[in-house]
């Protein structure tokens, strides 16, 4: 590593980091409103930031990999509530897998559908078939199956985003109040930062997240090469 790239690193870090900051002094603010979602707002920034200083993502990304080396151990933390809450996970085994299940198919199919619906072609389709699961599978997915990871990476993050933001909504509207059905919920159609979000009810919650995030990857893995030869 050159003095160059070790600045540009500590620079582009601390700035995301900054930005993140920022979006949990507005989520705040807003007395936790779903809106002020403090990735969404982080991730804005740094786009500005990037388009004014013409900064090209690649750049970005190699600057900022200690951020991304350490997805990996955030994720596996997620295994402490599971642990502690393993009893409960073993009592509602046949609900947990039936409703993963569902998610994940239902995901994938759906993703795939819309695309073709559009009229896009076969390497955005295969992009979208991964969106629900964690980034690194979502990314390892894509390229097994033709798609762009690139893209999966992008659809993965606002996905999970999109996911934090409208989830309580949508099991409210759903008359679902079960905080363990939520965290599954989280865990199987947001990844991480749906996990991440719903991990600050109780542990609980986020051993059901866990739950979601790790068989949903697996389940797509398996899955994926079968549904996209099935439309392609």
């Amino acid at each position: 590593m050159n003095f160059q790239f070790i600045a540009q690193s500590f620079l582009w870090t601390g700035i995301t980091v900054g930005c993140y900051v920022i979006g949990l002094g507005v989520c705040r603010a807003a007395r936790h409103n779903a809106l002020a979602n403090p990735v969404l707002i982080a991730m804005t920034l740094v786009a500005v930031l990037l388009y004014m200083t013409g900064t090209p993502y690649a750049h970005y990304f190699r600057a900022t990999w200690t951020l991304t080396f350490l997805l990996a151990p955030a994720t596996v933390a997620l295994g402490v509530p599971l642990a502690k809450n393993l009893a409960h996970v073993r009592r509602s085994l046949r609900g947990v897998i039936l409703g993963l299940l569902a998610g994940s198919v239902v995901s994938m199919v759906s993703g795939v559908f819309l695309v073709r619906l559009l009229g896009g072609s076969k390497g955005v389709a295969m992009a979208m078939l991964p969106k629900a699961v964690t980034t690194p599978i979502a990314i390892s997915v894509a390229a097994q199956i033709g798609g762009q990871p690139a893209l999966t990476a992008s659809l993965a993050i606002a996905g999970g985003v999109i996911a934090a933001i409208t989830l309580r909504a949508v099991l409210a509207g759903m008359k679902i109040t079960n905080e363990h059905a939520a965290g599954l919920a989280a865990g199987t159609a947001g990844s991480g930062i749906a996990a991440a979000h719903v991990a600050k009810i109780g542990d609980g919650p986020a051993a059901f997240a866990a739950i979601g995030i790790g068989l949903n990857g697996m389940l797509t893995a398996l899955l994926a090469p079968w549904i996209a030869s099935f439309f392609y």
